[in-house]
């Protein structure tokens, strides 16, 4: 049973800087893609990022050249969230799908992904 649990969610100021971390455990395969997205009270989940195994990412147009994502060899995937806005404020979603290709223009699509996080609470305050 694959597992993805968030850490590093918290409060700061505009402009400010966050690493959310994501830790995932039993995967049976190698290749996977693992995402990030976050969720207004209300709003439709956004994908963010998205990184595979040959460390290729995808970001979204939103977050270009603010946050990057990253993994290491212990499953651990980052996200880096700098030049933080208030619109940046969300719960911030772990997600994981099976796939040789992380790439790709539907590759953030919310229904591509199986495994899911708790959420971890990001607000950046004016």
């Amino acid at each position: 049973q694959v597992q993805l649990v968030e850490s590093g969610g918290g409060s700061v100021q505009s402009g400010g800087s966050l690493r959310l971390s994501c830790a995932a455990s039993g995967y049976v395969s190698s290749n996977y893609c693992t995402a990030w997205f976050r969720q207004a009270s209300g709003q439709a989940r956004e994908g963010v990022a998205v990184i595979g195994n040959d460390g290729r990412a995808t970001l979204a147009d939103s977050v270009q050249g603010r946050f990057t994502i990253s993994q290491d060899n212990a499953k651990i995937t980052y996200l880096q969230m700098n030049s933080l806005k208030p619109e940046d404020t969300d719960i911030y979603y772990c997600a994981a799908r099976r796939d040789y290709v992380c790439s790709g223009p539907y590759t953030l699509l919310t229904s591509r992904y199986e495994y899911w996080g708790q959420g971890t609470q990001v607000t950046v305050s004016s």
